[in-house]
């Protein structure tokens, strides 16, 4: 039997798969599992492997398509907005 690993664990994490949260890196001041390796007492790798089993299961969202403007659309409105009234107070001026 192969055992996760804690790097393992982080990348499912970040990579979204797990639920918690929207695929980015998330940069730690102390990465998964260095706390315990500092002490000296590793994550057992069973420990892990359940944790990442339970972590994936978990996950019931379904990933959505990345849309290319997003909330650019939102500048884009105003950008509109604000010309369209620029204009108009320009010409009853």
């Amino acid at each position: 039997m192969t055992y996760a690993n804690v790097d393992q664990l982080r990348a499912d994490i970040d990579g979204g798969r797990t639920g918690d949260k929207v695929e980015a890196p998330d940069p730690a001041a102390a990465p998964l599992g260095a706390d315990e390796e500092a002490a000296g007492t590793p994550v057992p790798p069973r420990a892990v492997t359940a944790a990442r089993d339970m972590e994936l299961a978990g996950a019931h969202h379904t990933r959505r398509e990345k849309s290319r403007l997003g909330a650019a659309w939102v500048l884009v409105c105003f950008v509109v907005v604000f010309a369209a009234g620029i204009v108009s107070w320009a010409l009853w001026r």
